[in-house]
């Protein structure tokens, strides 16, 4: 995925991978729409990774044809040699051996599209990619970053199937949650990255702000948010919100007890903290509040630095993001007992919910972090 297709001279500073040429002309917007148009498809796709896996349907399809794989199955005899492959592993054996063709086609659809969607954000940065390079919008030092990045943007698509992968067996009854979390913070990093670059073509320099105990803050507060996603995705590959669907207690207790016992078996610290539900939603609800903390008293100190509008605006952004997260993640974890099969309830709703609003929590620090870097490495 090409995430630096950006009109450039120079590479000077390693703090910022582009430069855009001062004064930048109206040739620069068809560039900056097209990354635009590519932070919402990322998003989208994103949304539908959640959708995919809250409905269970991540291992409907059991082959990896990524051509070929476009079209679904067309008429009765095909959907059955895709259902016959459902049925082959665990989750079928264990969890769903009750589905119809009918169920099998609900879940099919979530994995279809995803995938789908996954395709058409390649044709949407390559078709435009083409032809900005035959138009000269690039420099020529910057053709072999971009062919890196569609490198990863495949990377991306690869890893999802080694994730769907380690699903596909008689033992697993769900993919791997520790490839589910490479998967998604992967993802992350491209959103993040397109982002920015898309910043790069839309912030003028006089919207850049020189603090630099805020921004060692603004990293210190994206360090954390990222631990935190990578164990929100823990929660959501090992089904840990049903293992303690109580608040503010985690089954009565605040801190559990015996956090390294796993279905009557004692494991090291290292790996409870890892694969026991119960010790991955202690240590997500425990970031969740610290988080919260820290970006309460980053508000409080950059609020009081005032500079220009959308500096104020940013500023108030995390926090205000990060209030509705807990909140969501507690409603989430609140309705995880309600889970129905083939059903999108109130916890349904919630988690996804929760997925989308850190998300927008991840953006908002991107936003700080460009606002906030220094202007001498910036010439736009």
């Amino acid at each position: 995925m090409d995430l630096m297709c950006i009109p450039v001279q120079n590479i000077t500073h390693p703090s910022l991978p582009l430069q855009v040429m001062k004064g930048t002309s109206h040739s620069s917007k068809p560039v900056a729409i097209w990354l635009l148009v590519g932070v919402l498809m990322i998003i989208i796709q994103i949304i539908l990774g959640g959708i995919t896996r809250l409905t269970d349907s991540g291992l409907s399809i059991t082959e990896w044809k990524p051509l070929l794989g476009t079209i679904p199955p067309r008429n009765d005899q095909q959907w059955n040699v895709a259902f016959e492959g459902y049925k082959k592993i665990a989750q079928y054996k264990q969890l769903h051996s009750y589905f119809t063709l009918e169920n099998f086609k609900s879940i099919f659809f979530w994995e279809w599209l995803h995938r789908l969607w996954g395709r058409l954000i390649g044709l949407v940065f390559i078709i435009p990619f083409l032809i900005f390079l035959f138009q000269r919008r690039f420099s020529s030092q910057m053709v072999k970053p971009m062919i890196v990045l569609f490198l990863l943007g495949g990377l991306q698509g690869a890893i999802g199937w080694i994730m769907v992968k380690s699903g596909l067996n008689d033992e697993n009854l769900y993919v791997s949650h520790i490839r589910l979390a490479i998967h998604f913070m992967l993802a992350l990093g491209l959103l993040a990255y397109t982002f920015w670059f898309a910043l790069i073509l839309l912030v003028p320099k006089r919207q850049l702000v020189s603090e630099p105990s805020l921004k060692k803050f603004t990293i210190l507060l994206t360090v954390v948010l990222v631990i935190q996603l990578v164990y929100g995705a823990f929660m959501a590959g090992l089904k840990a919100a049903t293992a303690a669907p109580t608040w503010p207690s985690i089954n009565g207790e605040y801190i559990p007890k015996n956090i390294t016992s796993y279905r009557g078996q004692q494991h090291s610290f290292a790996w409870a903290v890892v694969n026991n539900p119960i010790a991955v939603q202690f240590i997500h609800r425990s970031i969740a509040y610290l988080l919260v903390l820290l970006l309460i008293f980053f508000t409080i100190l950059a609020a009081k630095r005032r500079h220009n509008s959308l500096y104020q605006s940013a500023v108030w952004a995390p926090v205000l993001f990060a209030g509705i997260q807990v909140a969501l993640g507690v409603l989430a974890v609140l309705d995880s007992y309600k889970k129905v099969p083939l059903q999108w309830g109130s916890f349904e709703w919630m988690a996804q919910l929760h997925q989308i609003v850190g998300m927008l929590l991840f953006l908002s620090l991107v936003l700080l972090l460009f606002l906030l870097q220094k202007k001498q490495y910036y010439n736009r």
